[in-house]
């Protein structure tokens, strides 16, 4: 039996018992289109309507969603990794009790584990399923390797989008590397569009009916329209202050948006899908594929 079969054995015995928490992934093709935004502000108003939400700022080298909470965190996944930290010890609280987990740069290293560190590892990644009802996966913009690697093994996708021409072409470039990959189950898969910093909702479905035509006529898939998030000043004002709109300014246009957005995916008309997966399922792509 090789190192890799060994380990996909660690995490198939640490996937029979756990409950699975609801994984959402967002990504963008470029930076700069909000996407770190959503996941913080899907963060706190799902934690305001009782679920119990992770983000994971898997955005490594950068520090998005720390500065956005205004927080500091003490560790990071390299101190789960290499210095014997536990899950629960990596992670920073921030508002409402939202519970946030910095990449930091260990990541890149797990080419290098033993076996029982990578037993470590997947056994504390499993209670993270124990920890939320849902864990946010807030990804690097791009279609760099390590984004790939998330957005490739996520049951839901959260595509951010803007009116940007750039943005668009950036957006389809992800999704064809997405869709060319031997490894993406696209009848595994849901991605969700998210168009950001819209005029007027005419501008949102527009940005949706471009890219879904595209990934239809030429990657023979199919997206899905959640919705948009309006242009808004107050935005500028809650990255000052470093706080999420959503607990700012709870009345504007972007925090009300955040809130149908969320309403949508927690009571949405569209179904769930009938598996999750977990995180250890889906971070353990990181564990077996790099030994």
């Amino acid at each position: 039996m090789d190192q890799a079969e060994k380990l996909r054995n660690i995490v198939k015995k640490s996937q029979q018992t756990m409950p699975k928490a609801r994984v959402l992934t967002v990504t963008s093709g470029k930076g700069g289109v909000g996407k770190s935004n959503l996941a913080v502000n899907l963060a706190v108003q799902m934690q305001k309507r009782g679920k119990k939400v992770i983000i994971f700022d898997a955005d490594f080298g950068l520090a998005n969603v720390e500065i956005m909470f205004g927080a500091m965190p003490k560790y990071n996944l390299s101190d789960l990794i290499y210095r014997g930290k536990t899950i629960q010890e990596i992670i920073t609280p921030g508002p409402l009790g939202i519970g946030f987990i910095s990449g930091g740069s260990g990541i890149t290293g797990v080419n290098n584990l033993s076996r029982e560190q990578v037993k470590f590892l997947v056994g504390n990644l499993a209670k993270l399923d124990d920890l939320a009802d849902v864990i946010i996966i807030d990804t690097g913009a791009g279609i760099s390797d390590a984004v790939l690697e998330f957005v490739i093994a996520s049951p839901e996708i959260l595509l951010v989008a803007t009116p940007d021409p750039s943005s668009l072409t950036d957006a389809y470039s992800l999704l064809k590397a997405l869709y060319r990959s031997v490894e993406f189950k696209q009848t595994h898969t849901e991605i969700k569009v998210i168009a950001n910093r819209v005029e007027t909702e005419e501008e949102g479905t527009g940005i949706y009916e471009k890219l879904n035509a595209v990934v239809a006529q030429f990657l023979n898939g199919n997206l899905e329209y959640l919705g948009t998030i309006p242009q808004d000043m107050t935005m500028g004002k809650a990255a000052r202050q470093q706080k999420p709109i959503s607990l700012l300014c709870p009345e504007s246009k972007a925090a009300k948006a955040y809130e149908l957005l969320t309403e949508y995916l927690l009571y949405g008309e569209a179904a769930p899908l009938q598996q999750k997966k977990g995180i250890v399922q889906l971070l353990s792509r990181f564990i077996y594929r790099k030994n």
